[in-house]
């Protein structure tokens, strides 16, 4: 990930409107539209429990994860996203890295994904840092097209 650095979004930021406008952008351009959070992005972001970090590079945002606490026990990735002409460069990785440190700051002992089996860079992009399949969930985007549910544990200390 060449210069790129990881920022947590915050609320009282001033760069939020241009963070979420691109962020919106990328959803639209990368996620099909029933999978897309574009008109509800600003109301995910609200939820208790959530977080999101984004990739900057030279002033722009490459990529983002986000991810939630719903308990105590578990978290979840619910997004990762990087923008086509950046990916391949760390950014996924490191973003998925940061938002795995910030779920176990939260002394978390799972965090689980889904995935689409056929995207093959996210796929590998999982395992290498320890995500392991749990399970296929059929129909999980749509009727034609399914998910792996995957897990990364954490020992309890």
């Amino acid at each position: 990930m060449e210069n790129g650095v990881i920022v947590e979004l915050q609320r009282n930021s001033s760069k939020w409107a241009m963070v979420v406008g691109e962020i919106v952008k990328m959803e639209r351009k990368i996620f099909p539209k029933h999978e897309s959070l574009a008109s509800s992005f600003d109301d995910e972001l609200k939820k208790k429990n959530s977080g999101l970090l984004y990739s900057e590079l030279d002033g722009q945002v490459v990529g983002y994860v986000m991810y939630s606490w719903p308990s105590s026990l578990f978290a979840s990735i619910t997004k990762l996203a990087v923008k086509e002409n950046y990916r391949r460069q760390s950014h996924g990785e490191a973003l998925l890295k940061a938002a795995i440190e910030k779920c176990r700051s939260r002394k978390v002992n799972r965090i689980s994904l889904h995935v689409d089996p056929l995207r093959a860079p996210a796929m590998s992009l999982y395992k290498k840092l320890g995500f392991q399949v749990d399970d296929l969930i059929q129909g999980y985007y749509s009727p034609d097209r399914n998910a792996y549910r995957m897990y990364l544990e954490f020992d309890s200390d």
